[in-house]
């Protein structure tokens, strides 16, 4: 407990960040739309500039955190999130608001993969899914918070003051990093330092390797849905295909992120126990592979029923859940002066597809006439969900398609 309260805690914070952000998008989105009088596709590229700049620092960032450190990492990183926060809160026009969207999201960029980076040097190898699932548990409070809880404070202090409170909460976990995360474990061996050239040319050996490109595609979009959906488009797809209102699609929405924080507990202490007992740990990210696909299939029907809806977002959000403890399994694969590198590289490579995601699923949806309400055509939203679905079918396919040789 000594461990989990000095180190996965205050690490877990800058999570609960990270997914209390993303999942606030979705429920001021509309809001934000009508503001700025933004498109489906404008909507799409604010959110999904939060992602670019995701995406663009991750590569850095597991070189930063193989030879720094997540303590180092984190303190720096958390008060460019800070900044990135105040931006959004006095943002005047939806340039300015993306622009500190970007800076936001290249400041949290770090959080899961630093939270690994530091599990793999201070906890044995078969309990860094279990530890990880634990401290996304409490980080997907966040995005908890972000659903019932900023609905009902919206009225009294906005949206603007969500990002305000954002920015004060950052802050204060810079500074609990900084006082209770240790550096590195006594003893540990530090890489000797070869120049840069060759720490990036680490990368090389990464996306070289046979078994991490077996398995790449199908991680990539299993976590890649459900930060494109918790993101953004979960709440217009509710209010548009569901026709819900504000307070059932927040309660909804918070159905969905109670998915995401029973699921990164319980699939990542399920990934621990299936390889202490001798088994394949991508069995559980396989697991939640073929939930999100029947999730999916069921939401082209375009089911109604408030308990159905909870549920199959439930389901699905719990089906993504598993990406963290793919993570984790995958990064055993490679030397642990690499597991930053990795995790990164896994990351980046998701993120980029967010990114694309998030974009081609408004251009879809502005291909049908707006309606009458501001809202999207549900025929988008079915051909939208629709591509999502062919796309997970043909990554899990790939696993087995590319046998890679034994090690």
């Amino acid at each position: 407990m000594g461990l989990f309260a000095r180190i996965t805690l205050p690490l877990a914070a800058v999570n609960f960040l990270n997914q209390g952000n993303r999942a606030l998008v979705a429920v001021i989105g509309p809001l934000l739309a009508l503001e700025f009088e933004l498109s489906a596709s404008e909507l799409g590229m604010l959110a999904a500039v939060f992602f670019a700049a995701y995406a663009l620092v991750q590569l850095p960032i597991g070189i930063a955190l193989d030879l720094c450190g997540a303590r180092r990492v984190q303190i720096t990183l958390s008060l460019v999130a800070a900044i990135g926060f105040l931006l959004s809160a006095v943002a005047p026009d939806p340039i300015t608001l993306g622009f500190s969207r970007f800076v936001t999201g290249a400041g949290i960029a770090a959080g899961l993969m630093a939270m690994l980076k530091a599990h793999s040097q201070w906890y044995p190898k078969e309990r860094v899914a279990g530890v990880t699932g634990a401290g996304l548990f409490l980080a997907a409070m966040g995005g908890l918070a972000a659903t019932i809880p900023a609905q009902m404070v919206l009225p009294i202090i906005g949206w603007r003051g969500i990002f305000w409170l954002l920015a004060g909460l950052a802050v204060l976990i810079s500074i609990w990093i900084a006082l209770s995360v240790p550096q590195a474990p006594a003893g540990t061996v530090r890489a000797p330092r070869r120049g840069m050239a060759k720490e990036i040319g680490e990368f090389g050996r990464i996306f070289s390797d046979r078994p991490f490109l077996r398995f790449l595609p199908a991680v990539m979009v299993l976590s890649a849905l459900n930060f494109t959906f918790q993101g953004l488009w979960a709440g217009p797809w509710l209010r548009d295909v569901a026709g819900m209102d504000d307070a059932s699609r927040a309660t909804v929405l918070f159905c969905y992120a109670l998915g995401m924080m029973t699921g990164s507990l319980l699939t990542g202490q399920a990934a621990s126990l299936v390889q202490a007992r001798g088994h394949d740990p991508m069995l559980v990210p396989y697991g939640g592979i073929a939930l999100m696909i029947v999730a999916q299939a069921a939401l082209l029907l375009h089911p109604g029923g408030f308990w159905t809806l909870s549920a199959l977002w439930f389901l699905y959000a719990f089906g993504g859940s598993t990406g963290p403890a793919a993570y984790a399994v995958i990064g055993q694969g490679f030397p642990p002066q690499l597991a930053g590198r990795v995790a990164t590289a896994l990351n980046g490579s998701m993120l980029v597809l967010v990114f694309v995601l998030q974009n081609v699923i408004g251009w879809i949806l502005d291909l049908w006439p707006r309606l009458a309400t501001g809202g999207w055509d549900p025929a988008g939203y079915r051909w939208a969900v629709g591509a999502t679905l062919a796309m997970q079918v043909a990554a899990t396919a790939w696993i087995v398609i590319f046998r890679p040789r034994r090690r």
